[in-house]
């Protein structure tokens, strides 16, 4: 039996256990701490100040339906978008209900990973493994590694002048946690990531005053869409098709709408789709109270303060919270084998490197998607999995490092250049991409004249994980009725009081399901007929 080194146990190396017994290989996986869930179990930063994990109070950014693994909906009663500890709760009953707890190795770090004496003809590893414990080292040969320990491991902390004279406290938010200990400081939050946005909303709550230093500007997507409905489920197949220009604009709209991003002083010069948003519901308010005022990028430190590139200055500050994001990097491999240049690694889909002489190491996971992480990794990892059981077949050398190529000069293209828009994927897009790799991308040409009512959902409602275990190898029986009740489960968390009301007329009903039938019907004869 194939044995494949499965190293963390997050939200990509679950699924990565779960497909390779489906494919039936042997998986042993190596988690470094004591518990599953990897940055999504919260841990005390005094306890555990090397390892990445979110912030207490993180809320995820992306709702339930769409961060569901695809055999594995979320429960009904969990709300839509879920507290950390409720993300690390669905992660546990993942691992229950497929019985995953037995293949993980807790307190086990994996040190190096090594080409063995035969992998030219083998394909195998040898791997090193330290005990966290009691500091032991031992060493095991497998047959295949899937690399699912994530890309927030390595702080990236910017050259700024006078940082290092600056005399009050510095933190990156690697190590933040809590508020607590920052009651009536003046503090300074630099990047405008979702941890700088979350940081500076949270501490502008207890802090005396809180400035938040941008390079570029930002938008800011609400959680929440029309009518209360989370706004991630507006994104569907149909509005897929349209150009990007077109998308850029509607959604541009969409977002000064809710927020006047320009008075607001956040706008950024490049549209919504050509760098990450920041989802945060709570920064306009903070804004319009002033408990958060809006900089520029830092020109300097001096010992108590600082000034930005418009010449302002401020002063008398306390602590600066470095919100700059991480550096990718593989400190277990060598660079023969995946190089990491500028934020840039040469990965097939981003999950394998072209050059080994034997497919059997996959990155599970090393994506910026533009949606849940969840679903992503868990298709890569279906895919490894059949590559490594020799079920499916990667294409040539020259075919993957056109395919990389590509993807590189998309990217630069359409993105502000910036080392976090490095592993940019659309959720969509890439899904399919990878989904044809194994045949579970479904037909929506022979959908629409077999199945018409799954079809209107697959393709107006929202793209949803379950959708790509409709057909192909590991179909589910269950996949079809996830999609159709997508929307109870929606609703089910916010049905906390009975309420009566008068619902639409039979005939409103009707009317709107024949308008649409003609919009889907119209559009896919253009599109979908494939």
């Amino acid at each position: 039996m194939v044995r494949v080194a499965i190293i963390g146990a997050g939200a990509s190396g679950l699924p990565a256990i779960k497909c390779c017994l489906d494919e039936g290989l042997e998986p042993v996986c190596f988690e470094k701490t004591g518990d599953i869930g990897g940055l999504w179990r919260y841990r005390d930063v005094d306890k555990n100040p090397d390892v990445a994990c979110v912030f207490k109070s993180t809320v995820i950014n992306t709702s339930k339906e769409r961060m569901s693994y695809s055999d594995f909906p979320c429960p009904r009663e969990f709300p839509n978008y879920m507290h950390n500890s409720q993300v690390w709760n669905y992660y546990k009953l993942y691992l229950e209900r497929f019985g995953l707890g037995q293949y993980i190795h807790f307190n086990n770090s994996v040190t190096s990973v090594r080409k063995a004496s035969d992998f030219a003809t083998s394909g195998r590893w040898d791997v090193e493994i330290r005990d966290e414990l009691t500091g032991s080292m031992r060493s095991e040969t497998f047959d295949a590694v899937m690399v699912c320990n994530g890309h927030h491991a390595d702080p990236y902390v910017p050259d700024f002048p006078g940082l290092d004279e600056f005399q009050g406290q510095k933190v990156h938010t690697h190590y933040y946690r809590t508020p607590e200990g920052y009651n009536d400081k003046r503090v300074v939050v630099i990047g405008i990531g979702n941890s700088g946005g979350d940081a500076a909303v949270e501490l502008s709550r207890c802090s005396s005053q809180v400035f938040l230093s941008m390079r570029r500007g930002i938008w800011v997507i609400h959680r929440i869409g029309d009518g209360g409905i989370p706004f991630d489920l507006g994104n569907n197949r149909l509005g897929n098709i349209l150009p990007l220009w077109l998308k850029n604009y509607f959604l541009a709209k969409k977002l000064n709408a809710t927020l006047d991003h320009k008075l607001y002083g956040i706008q950024p010069e490049h549209e919504p789709l050509c760098s990450h948003g920041l989802a945060n519901d709570d920064l306009p308010n903070r804004l319009a109270n002033g408990t958060v005022i809006v900089k520029p990028n830092v020109k300097r430190f001096t010992e108590t303060g600082v000034e930005f590139e418009d010449g302002s200055i401020v002063e008398d500050i306390d602590v600066v919270i470095l919100a700059t994001g991480y550096k990718l990097g593989f400190p277990f491999l060598p660079e023969s084998v995946i190089k990491v240049d500028a934020n840039r690694v040469s990965l097939y889909k981003y999950v394998f490197p072209p050059e080994l002489e034997c497919s059997t190491l996959a990155v599970i996971g090393l994506i910026q998607p533009w949606g849940a992480i969840n679903p992503i990794s868990e298709l890569q990892s279906r895919w490894a999995a059949r590559v490594f059981s020799g079920n499916t077949k990667l294409p040539t050398r020259a075919c993957m490092d056109g395919d990389i190529a590509a993807k590189r000069l998309a990217m630069e293209k359409r993105y502000v250049k910036s080392p976090r828009h490095t592993i940019q994927v659309d959720y969509i897009d890439f899904l399919d991409d990878v989904a044809t790799e194994i045949g579970a991308k479904p037909s929506f040409s022979w959908m629409m004249l077999t199945d018409p009512r799954l079809y209107l959902k697959c393709v107006l409602g929202p793209c949803l994980p379950y959708q790509y275990r409709l057909v192909g190898p590991g179909k589910w029986g269950g996949a079809r009725e996830a999609i159709m009740t997508a929307w109870d489960r929606v609703e089910a968390p916010l049905r906390t009081r009975k309420y009566d009301a008068d619902s639409p007329s039979v005939l409103n009903k009707a009317f709107l399901f024949v308008a649409m039938l003609g919009i889907v019907l119209w559009m896919s004869m253009r599109y979908y007929y494939v």
